[in-house]
């Protein structure tokens, strides 16, 4: 089951550079899993050590925020559009 991960600019240094990579998996999990098989390191830059998004990674299957979905058991069918975005902060 592909989707496509887009991969913020921090995080292309574990996918050669590429904006865009496909992956496997009928959920979040799986997904990430897959990263992680093909591009090594970048599951550690997604999730915490208990196994969970960290707190200022937000993840999106099409346009819907997982945290309001089912988190890492959100669906993925084929033809799945995955973004990762890391917050950003700032202030004066």
């Amino acid at each position: 089951m592909s989707v496509t991960v887009r991969i913020p600019t921090i995080l292309r240094t574990y996918t050669g550079g590429r904006a865009e990579v496909p992956a496997e998996g009928a959920n979040l999990s799986e997904v990430i899993a897959d990263l992680e098989k093909n591009h090594t390191g970048i599951a550690a830059r997604v999730l915490d050590d208990q196994g969970k998004l960290r707190r200022f990674v937000n993840v999106y299957v099409n346009d819907d925020d997982v945290r309001f979905e089912q988190g890492l058991e959100t669906a993925t069918p084929p033809g799945t559009g995955v973004s990762i975005i890391p917050a950003v902060a700032g202030g004066c």
